[in-house]
Formats: structure tokens, sequence, C-alpha cells
């Protein structure tokens, strides 16, 4: 199974994919509350997989996909976003910074479990 990066600042939402993810897909999963913590976790874990929410406190999502990109030690990982809104805009600026795909909230577990096992054969 793969080790999962998620970004999520309300803490309700971050639990759901925790469990989603973790408990039910069997995957690996380290948490983060805002932007600026993925970035840091991210060097640390190395993680195969990272889900940014879009609008997060100290580091958008957009801003810690740029900043995940510009390393070259996580250039490579793949990036997602969760939002509650996909403007087409958000969605544009998003692949434009490197992102591979949209998770549109609200998602059911096994509509999530779908779109990150894609997400993953994409990448693996």
């Amino acid at each position: 199974m793969a080790h999962i990066l998620i970004a999520e600042d309300e803490r309700d939402i971050r639990e759901l994919l925790n469990i989603t993810l973790g408990l039910l897909g069997g995957h690996t999963v380290t948490q983060a509350t805002d932007g600026e913590e993925a970035v840091r976790l991210a060097r640390s874990a190395q993680p195969d997989l990272i889900l940014l929410d879009m609008l997060m406190p100290k580091m958008t999502g957009l801003q810690a996909c740029l900043a995940l990109k510009a390393d070259p030690a996580l250039r490579a990982t793949p990036v997602a976003f969760l939002t509650g809104r996909g403007l087409d805009e958000e969605v544009q600026a998003g692949l434009d910074a490197g992102a591979l795909a949209f998770i549109v909230k609200p998602f059911s577990p096994d509509q999530l479990l779908s779109d990150v096992q894609t997400l993953l054969a994409q990448v693996g």
C-alpha cells in the first residue's frame, strides 16, 4: 500500500480522510493541518501521494504545491487537490502548479478510494 500525506485544516474532514485511506484503504497516512506543515512533513516522510486542501491557513494548497514542485527531492511526488468549489480558474491554477487531479468535496469514502487508486496507478 501507499504512503499518503493529507493536508486539511478542518479536523472532521482530516479524520474522515485518515479513516478512509488508512483503515479502509490500508494506506499509511501522515496528517498535516496546513500547507506549511505539509511541505515540512513531505520532506521527512517522502510520501507516494500528497492530497492538499486548497484553502488552508499559513500556506494555501496552491502555495504548498508550488513549494513541493520546486523541491528537487519532491518534484516527482504526485499531488492532488481537495476542494469544495472546483472553479475553473482554481482548477487551472492547480494544474499549472503541477497537480494531477482535483477531488471535489463532499466525496464518499468509496469515491475517494477509487480516485486515490486511479492516481496511484497513473504514477506507479
